[in-house]
């Protein structure tokens, strides 16, 4: 009965081996020069600074008032190549900060005293009392 049972086991066990992948995938070591791995950390900061960008309440307003869904933005932002996003994020860096008004203000007052002064002072306009008019 043993014998009976031991030439298709063997086979079995044969066909077994055979089916096998003994191949070694060798692994391989090496180095990652300093600009490879600084440009993967660069690319993930602008993946992360365009996306808090696009997350800020007065961009989602401003894109709501184009028509543009603030969603979608986000799902091209992660579909853009690293290119793409150093691009963006490098114009995002020349952009004039939006800020709240205050710095035109103050300029455009100071700006008119300039002009109010210069007038006050070729005798256009008699606007300042500190001024000596001559006449």
């Amino acid at each position: 009965m043993l014998q009976k049972i031991i030439k298709p086991v063997s086979f079995l066990l044969v066909f077994s081996f055979l089916l096998l992948d003994l191949s070694v995938h060798a692994a391989k070591a090496q180095m990652i020069d300093t600009s490879t791995v600084l440009a993967a950390q660069r690319t993930e900061t602008d993946r992360a600074r365009v996306a808090a960008f696009l997350g800020r309440e007065d961009v989602r307003k401003v894109m709501v008032q184009q028509g543009v869904d603030a969603a979608e933005a986000q799902k091209r932002v992660a579909s853009l190549s690293d290119a793409e996003l150093a691009k963006i994020s490098k114009t995002m860096d020349q952009l004039p900060a939006g800020g709240d008004g205050i710095g035109a203000i103050v300029g455009a007052a100071v700006f008119i005293f300039v002009v109010l002064l210069i007038t006050d002072l070729l005798g256009l306009t008699h606007v300042f009392s500190f001024v000596n008019h001559h006449r």
